[in-house]
Protein backbone atom coordinates (compact mmCIF):
# COMPACT_ATOMS: atom_id res chain seq x y z
CA UNK A 1 0.00 0.00 0.00
CA UNK A 2 2.79 2.47 0.56
CA UNK A 3 3.80 2.42 -3.29
CA UNK A 4 0.42 3.24 -4.23
CA UNK A 5 0.13 6.14 -1.81
CA UNK A 6 3.19 7.31 -3.29
CA UNK A 7 2.47 6.80 -6.77
CA UNK A 8 -0.89 8.60 -6.26
CA UNK A 9 -1.63 11.83 -8.28
CA UNK A 10 -0.03 14.93 -5.87
CA UNK A 11 1.23 12.63 -3.34
CA UNK A 12 5.24 14.14 -3.07
CA UNK A 13 8.12 12.90 -1.02
CA UNK A 14 10.89 15.35 0.00
CA UNK A 15 14.28 14.90 1.42
CA UNK A 16 16.73 16.61 2.01
CA UNK A 17 20.36 15.31 3.78
CA UNK A 18 22.41 17.37 6.10
CA UNK A 19 23.24 16.17 9.28
CA UNK A 20 23.32 12.39 10.90
CA UNK A 21 20.46 14.08 12.89
CA UNK A 22 17.14 13.68 11.35
CA UNK A 23 13.29 14.74 11.25
CA UNK A 24 10.53 12.99 9.59
CA UNK A 25 6.83 13.81 9.08
CA UNK A 26 5.41 10.85 6.62
CA UNK A 27 1.93 11.97 7.46
CA UNK A 28 2.46 15.29 6.10
CA UNK A 29 0.57 17.69 3.58
CA UNK A 30 -3.88 16.96 4.74
CA UNK A 31 -3.31 14.42 6.24
CA UNK A 32 -1.77 15.79 10.04
CA UNK A 33 -1.60 19.19 8.96
CA UNK A 34 1.45 21.16 9.60
CA UNK A 35 3.84 18.08 10.41
CA UNK A 36 6.00 19.02 7.60
CA UNK A 37 6.04 22.44 8.14
CA UNK A 38 7.55 21.84 11.92
CA UNK A 39 9.81 19.31 10.74
CA UNK A 40 10.87 21.12 7.58
CA UNK A 41 11.92 24.65 9.75
CA UNK A 42 13.16 22.75 12.64
CA UNK A 43 15.66 20.92 10.39
CA UNK A 44 16.70 24.07 8.86
CA UNK A 45 17.55 26.04 11.75
CA UNK A 46 19.29 22.84 13.34
CA UNK A 47 21.19 21.37 10.03
CA UNK A 48 19.10 18.17 10.41
CA UNK A 49 18.23 16.62 7.73
CA UNK A 50 14.38 15.72 6.83
CA UNK A 51 12.24 13.23 4.74
CA UNK A 52 8.61 13.85 4.22
CA UNK A 53 5.16 12.59 2.39
CA UNK A 54 3.05 15.53 1.39
CA UNK A 55 -0.31 14.87 0.56
CA UNK A 56 -2.28 17.31 -1.49
CA UNK A 57 -5.45 19.15 -0.60
CA UNK A 58 -7.57 16.68 -1.70
CA UNK A 59 -6.41 13.42 -0.41
CA UNK A 60 -6.49 11.99 3.01
CA UNK A 61 -4.57 8.65 3.33
CA UNK A 62 -3.36 7.47 6.87
CA UNK A 63 -1.21 4.23 6.41
CA UNK A 64 0.16 2.71 9.98
CA UNK A 65 3.71 3.87 10.48
CA UNK A 66 4.51 0.16 10.33
CA UNK A 67 3.90 0.46 6.77
CA UNK A 68 5.89 3.17 5.58
CA UNK A 69 8.69 0.80 3.99
CA UNK A 70 12.01 2.33 3.21
CA UNK A 71 12.07 -1.38 0.79
CA UNK A 72 9.37 0.74 -1.74
CA UNK A 73 11.05 4.10 -1.41
CA UNK A 74 14.61 4.73 -2.64
CA UNK A 75 14.65 8.14 -1.04
CA UNK A 76 12.98 6.62 2.13
CA UNK A 77 15.99 3.94 2.26
CA UNK A 78 18.83 6.33 1.42
CA UNK A 79 17.92 8.75 4.06
CA UNK A 80 17.48 6.45 6.64
CA UNK A 81 21.07 4.99 5.95
CA UNK A 82 22.25 8.68 6.17
CA UNK A 83 20.83 9.60 9.93
CA UNK A 84 21.99 8.30 13.16
CA UNK A 85 19.01 9.17 14.67
CA UNK A 86 15.37 10.81 13.97
CA UNK A 87 12.58 12.40 15.11
CA UNK A 88 9.59 11.99 13.39
CA UNK A 89 6.48 14.55 13.69
CA UNK A 90 3.13 13.29 13.99
CA UNK A 91 -0.49 15.05 14.74
CA UNK A 92 -2.80 13.85 17.21
CA UNK A 93 -6.32 14.80 18.66
CA UNK A 94 -8.21 13.19 21.97
CA UNK A 95 -10.52 14.60 24.28
CA UNK A 96 -8.81 15.76 27.08
CA UNK A 97 -4.90 15.64 25.29
CA UNK A 98 -5.58 19.27 23.52
CA UNK A 99 -2.35 20.61 25.27
CA UNK A 100 -0.50 17.57 25.61
CA UNK A 101 2.49 16.47 23.96
CA UNK A 102 3.55 12.68 23.72
CA UNK A 103 7.34 11.55 22.86
CA UNK A 104 7.50 7.89 22.58
CA UNK A 105 10.22 6.20 20.15
CA UNK A 106 13.03 3.58 21.61
CA UNK A 107 15.84 6.35 21.88
CA UNK A 108 14.79 6.65 25.45
CA UNK A 109 17.12 8.98 26.19
CA UNK A 110 16.42 11.13 23.20
CA UNK A 111 13.05 11.33 24.49
CA UNK A 112 13.98 13.48 27.74
CA UNK A 113 16.31 15.68 25.79
CA UNK A 114 13.76 16.16 23.97
CA UNK A 115 11.51 16.94 26.76
CA UNK A 116 13.13 19.00 28.38
CA UNK A 117 13.29 21.48 25.51
CA UNK A 118 9.87 21.33 25.10
CA UNK A 119 9.07 21.92 28.37
CA UNK A 120 11.32 25.54 28.63
CA UNK A 121 10.06 26.35 25.19
CA UNK A 122 6.10 25.04 25.97
CA UNK A 123 5.55 25.87 29.72
CA UNK A 124 1.32 25.67 28.81
CA UNK A 125 1.69 22.38 27.25
CA UNK A 126 1.76 18.66 29.39
CA UNK A 127 5.01 17.11 27.99
CA UNK A 128 4.71 13.28 28.48
CA UNK A 129 7.79 11.55 28.11
CA UNK A 130 7.36 8.48 30.20
CA UNK A 131 6.31 5.64 28.18
CA UNK A 132 3.74 4.44 30.66
CA UNK A 133 1.73 7.80 30.62
CA UNK A 134 1.34 7.37 26.67
CA UNK A 135 -1.40 5.52 25.08
CA UNK A 136 0.32 2.20 24.24
CA UNK A 137 -0.86 2.75 20.46
CA UNK A 138 0.80 6.31 20.43
CA UNK A 139 4.15 4.55 22.05
CA UNK A 140 5.71 4.04 18.54
CA UNK A 141 7.89 0.93 20.16
CA UNK A 142 6.94 -1.27 17.04
CA UNK A 143 10.64 -2.13 15.29
CA UNK A 144 9.68 -1.73 11.47
CA UNK A 145 8.35 1.86 12.64
CA UNK A 146 10.29 4.27 10.64
CA UNK A 147 11.45 6.08 14.22
CA UNK A 148 13.03 3.01 15.26
CA UNK A 149 14.75 2.09 12.35
CA UNK A 150 18.30 4.14 12.36
CA UNK A 151 21.06 3.14 14.03
CA UNK A 152 20.38 4.88 17.30
CA UNK A 153 16.25 4.54 16.21
CA UNK A 154 14.53 7.99 17.46
CA UNK A 155 11.17 9.67 19.01
CA UNK A 156 8.08 9.53 17.98
CA UNK A 157 6.27 13.28 18.73
CA UNK A 158 2.85 13.31 18.67
CA UNK A 159 1.29 17.26 18.80
CA UNK A 160 -2.30 17.70 19.49
CA UNK A 161 -4.01 20.44 16.95
CA UNK A 162 -3.70 23.49 19.39
CA UNK A 163 0.36 23.75 19.28
CA UNK A 164 0.23 23.11 15.27
CA UNK A 165 -1.91 26.04 15.55
CA UNK A 166 -5.02 24.53 14.52
CA UNK A 167 -8.71 24.21 16.23
CA UNK A 168 -10.76 26.81 17.75
CA UNK A 169 -8.66 28.26 20.30
CA UNK A 170 -6.78 29.53 16.94
CA UNK A 171 -9.79 30.55 15.18
CA UNK A 172 -11.05 32.64 17.52
CA UNK A 173 -7.34 34.41 17.73
CA UNK A 174 -6.91 35.09 13.84
CA UNK A 175 -4.84 38.42 14.90
CA UNK A 176 -2.64 35.59 16.64
CA UNK A 177 -1.01 34.52 13.36
CA UNK A 178 2.65 35.77 11.90
CA UNK A 179 3.01 37.14 8.32
CA UNK A 180 4.04 33.56 7.70
CA UNK A 181 0.57 31.79 9.07
CA UNK A 182 2.33 30.48 12.11
CA UNK A 183 1.18 30.76 15.91
CA UNK A 184 3.17 31.81 18.58
CA UNK A 185 2.92 28.54 20.24
CA UNK A 186 4.23 26.79 16.73
CA UNK A 187 6.92 29.04 16.44
CA UNK A 188 7.83 27.99 20.45
CA UNK A 189 7.44 24.32 19.14
CA UNK A 190 10.04 24.94 16.08
CA UNK A 191 12.37 26.63 17.99
CA UNK A 192 12.31 23.77 20.74
CA UNK A 193 12.96 21.01 18.63
CA UNK A 194 15.55 22.99 16.87
CA UNK A 195 17.83 23.45 20.02
CA UNK A 196 17.31 19.81 20.62
CA UNK A 197 18.66 19.00 17.57
CA UNK A 198 21.69 21.22 17.92
CA UNK A 199 22.57 20.02 20.99
CA UNK A 200 22.13 16.60 21.16
CA UNK A 201 25.61 13.98 20.56
CA UNK A 202 24.69 11.60 18.26
CA UNK A 203 27.54 9.92 20.24
CA UNK A 204 25.14 8.46 22.07
CA UNK A 205 23.97 5.82 19.69
CA UNK A 206 22.31 2.71 20.62
CA UNK A 207 22.94 2.74 24.40
CA UNK A 208 20.15 5.23 24.66
CA UNK A 209 17.71 2.82 22.85
CA UNK A 210 15.07 0.74 24.39
CA UNK A 211 14.67 -2.82 23.87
Amino acid sequence: MFDELLAHPGVREVSDLRSRFGFMAFHGGNLEKGTDDIAFAAAERSGASTYAIIQPPDLRWHLPSTTIDPAESPALACFLDHVEVVVTVHGYGREGLFTTLLLGGRNRRLAEHVGLHLRAGLPDYEIRDQLEQIPRELRGMHPENPVNRPPAAGVQVELPPRVRGLGPYWEQRPHKRGPDGRVSHTEALIASLAAAARSWSVDLGMSSVAR
